[in-house]
């Protein structure tokens, strides 16, 4: 039997109804049995200030990275604002990755998804969020690529998947799930 590996899931759109929170949730649905997949809200996170960041920490930023540290892997799911990362996802992987040297991503497999309304699906914000995060030594799924376009029609009024989105994310989430089997520190 495989081991289950607990994965932390950011998602940029603070909106409780949002497209990428549906996503999420499809996701976690979706995800094989060797995957559980666990939202980590970021809204409540304050902005990242080194100056308050000493011992002890912020209650929020200590609660935040004791699950990103207890996570074996991370799933981010991002609309794009203004074609950048949106700000709460930013201040995320910023409170994350502090203090120095004490980072609660490093080595931690990751994948981005990225949806919009638009035509682009997120590309921007996927390649920006994608840097930082190479540059933080997350092992990155590099394929399938996830720039999901139109999303506004991925969903019915009572909130079901669309029968058409449903296997490229089920393709993404399985080939996440090998990616995390393959890359997970033991």
């Amino acid at each position: 039997m495989s081991k289950t590996y607990n994965v932390a899931v950011l998602i940029g759109s603070l909106r409780k109804a949002s497209i990428n929170r549906k996503l999420a949730l499809a996701l976690a649905d979706l995800a094989p049995q060797n995957l559980q997949l666990k939202i980590v809200e970021i809204g409540e996170l304050p902005l990242y200030n080194e100056d308050i960041d000493v011992d002890p920490a912020p209650a929020a930023y200590t609660a935040f990275r004791q699950e990103l540290n207890a996570a074996d892997a991370v799933l981010f799911v991002t609309p794009e604002y203004n074609r950048s990362i949106p700000a709460p996802m930013k201040n995320a992987v910023d409170v994350a990755s502090r203090p120095y040297g004490k980072s609660a991503l490093s080595g931690k497999p990751a994948g981005v998804v990225s949806a919009s309304p638009g035509a682009v699906g997120g590309f921007g914000a996927n390649h920006q969020l994608r840097q930082a995060l190479v540059f933080l030594d997350m092992p990155m799924l590099q394929q399938p690529e996830a720039y999901l376009g139109g999303a506004g029609n991925f969903f019915d009024d009572s909130g079901k998947l669309s029968d058409s989105v449903k296997p490229f994310l089920q393709k993404y989430i399985d080939t996440f799930a090998a990616w995390v089997e393959k890359t997970a520190k033991s």
